[in-house]
């Protein structure tokens, strides 16, 4: 499953295991916001008309916000079936279509806590509260951030509250991680590459003796011959003269 393989930050997600149409969604409090620290599990159904139709997702737990319905369905035009709907006034554009992610949905999702729609609230009197008596919304909000943070003790979740814990860092790819064998054929590449060397060098080394070899042969055909020595045995000539052969 590629979310299993590429993980959205700020989630978990797990398939029920005798229902893989049903997933649990647990939500991590983005750092930097009012939701800091807190764990908040979901449901999300995916209908037999997927990826035609979009998921749902319902809050397991208490949640206080303005587009999410008392009995915890979140409404949010991601969500929303396809086509334009005149009565909302949500373009097409922004409602659910095939080509839509659930990594699309979670992030506009974590999205949404932090900047609530409030022009088209699920809850009014949260909507309400949001914009007109903020600080006790905030109370609020964080009254249920504590309240989850025990449900991610009782299961054993370590929810991240930094930046760097937050957002998932893929391995770099050219570089093998820490423990990972380097395969066959990369042992077979790199002696390729090491013996290629090598015999470049001994190439090298053999040129560079011929080279020499040839510059001696050439200094030595360059060189002047003596100039030939006249004998004068048997000549007619008188001492003096053959002194001077």
């Amino acid at each position: 499953m590629r979310l299993t393989k590429d993980p959205v930050p700020g989630f978990n997600v797990e398939p029920l295991s005798d229902d893989l149409s049903t997933w649990i969604v647990g939500m991590f409090g983005a750092p930097g916001t009012i939701y800091e620290g807190g764990y908040f599990k979901a449901r999300m159904k995916f209908p037999e008309t997927y990826p035609m139709d979009p998921p749902s997702m319902v809050m397991m737990q208490p949640m206080w916000h303005p587009n999410i319905y008392e009995d915890g369905r979140l409404c949010i035009s991601i969500l929303h079936p396809p086509g334009d709907d005149p009565h909302s006034g949500e373009l097409a554009s922004e409602r659910w279509n095939p080509t839509q992610s659930v990594a699309t949905v979670l992030l506009s999702v974590i999205s949404m806590l932090s900047e609530p729609n409030i022009s088209s609230p699920a809850n009014v009197d949260a909507s309400v509260m949001y914009r007109n008596k903020r600080e006790e919304y905030d109370t609020i909000i964080r009254r249920q951030v504590e309240d989850s943070k025990l449900v991610a003790a009782r299961e054993g979740i370590l929810v991240p509250t930094t930046v760097d814990d937050y957002v998932i860092k893929p391995p770099s790819a050219s570089e093998p991680e820490v423990g990972e064998e380097t395969s066959d054929d990369e042992k077979y590449v790199v002696q390729l590459d090491e013996s290629s060397h090598s015999d470049s060098d001994m190439e090298d080394s053999d040129t560079a003796t011929e080279d020499g070899d040839t510059a001696a042969e050439d200094e030595e055909m360059s060189a002047p011959e003596p100039a030939p020595v006249e004998k004068c045995v048997g000549s007619k000539r008188t001492a003096d003269e053959a002194g001077e052969c």
